[in-house]
């Protein structure tokens, strides 16, 4: 078999597609991340606030039938969420990773409260209609290229547009600028009359409102169900991704394909008759991240107040 005919093959073909997908809702909530780091507040919320998103956007197409209306309110869920988050951690000085934890385990129990008042505790899961894949006609079968890119449906899309979206505004804007600034140094910033506290709010309702957007991808593209606990530690994994990808929008997406062609080979490894336990196989994706992830510890690209809440006289330290 040579070259063009192994990129053409269905199988590898399949694998690239699925690498795509499974990397979408982490870049997604990395990106959220992103824009709350660059700001100086640290999001552990990521998790908590794409289940919300998923739950949230799940229930909203069910009961309306609409895709499109589910993801505004799965993605102004998240931006709900990134203002509670701000509200402790920005205005009351909170600790942010305390409040973050606390975000987390508040939406894996009301997601299943509400889950269960709206449709009871049947085994037989409500379903919706997911995205459907783009038909781009023979652009599928450009090797390579085709899989990843013309076999993924509108969502994805979205995701891959907020990649673009999100380094313009970063590296080529004055609220990119103001959001670097106050994530490096606050005082110098308000001193220039960028107002820190607002530029910070408006940061964390962005980081939100993507992290729910990745969480929508799973319930609303993925699988078109909504199940307990189902983001499974994607949040934390987007943030060891936003590390990975050097808090750069260009990176996040590589780090996010890294781990998502993991995932993708778990999967197809097991169907394979090869004598390994299925839980090693599951381990795989998160293994490799924290493999990857060991060669790029440190504070490259860390923004200096990251983590510390800003008074009007300057840091609080400690």
């Amino acid at each position: 078999m040579n070259t063009l005919s192994a990129l053409n093959d269905p199988v590898f073909a399949g694998f690239l597609a699925a690498s795509m997908r499974l990397a979408i809702p982490i870049m997604l909530a990395a990106l959220g991340g992103l824009f709350a780091e660059r700001s100086g507040v640290l999001n552990i919320g990521l998790e908590g606030m794409m289940l919300i998103g998923a739950f949230v956007g799940f229930v909203v197409t069910f009961a309306t039938g609409q895709l499109a209306i589910g993801i505004v309110a799965a993605v102004l869920s998240g931006v709900t969420g990134g203002l509670l988050l701000g509200l402790y951690t920005i205005t009351l000085s909170a600790n942010q990773v305390v409040v973050g934890i606390a975000l987390n385990l508040l939406s894996v129990g009301v997601t299943s409260f509400f889950y269960r008042l709206f449709f009871g505790a049947a085994t037989d899961r409500p379903r919706i209609e997911p995205f459907a894949p783009v038909d781009f006609g023979g652009l599928g079968d450009v090797p390579l290229v085709g899989a990843l890119l013309f076999r993924q449906d509108m969502l994805a899309y979205l995701g891959l547009s907020l990649i673009v979206l999100t380094w313009f505004v970063m590296k080529k804007t004055r609220f990119g600028l103001n959001i670097r600034a106050v994530g490096e140094h606050p005082e110098a910033a308000e001193t220039l009359g960028v107002d820190v506290v607002h530029t910070r709010y408006i940061a964390i309702a962005l980081s939100g409102g993507l992290a729910a957007l990745g969480g929508a991808f799973l319930s609303l593209s993925a699988t078109g169900v909504f199940l307990d606990n189902m983001t499974a530690g994607r949040g934390y994994i987007a943030l060891a991704i936003l590390i990975l990808g050097r808090r750069h929008a260009i990176g996040i997406l590589f780090a996010a394909l890294l781990f998502g062609s993991a995932d993708a080979l778990q999967l197809r490894a097991q169907l394979l008759p090869i004598n390994v336990p299925l839980q090693f196989l599951l381990m795989l994706p998160y293994v490799l991240t924290i493999v990857v992830l060991a060669g790029f510890a440190g504070r490259q690209g860390t923004p200096a107040a990251l983590g510390l809440p800003f008074l009007r006289s300057g840091l609080q330290k400690g």
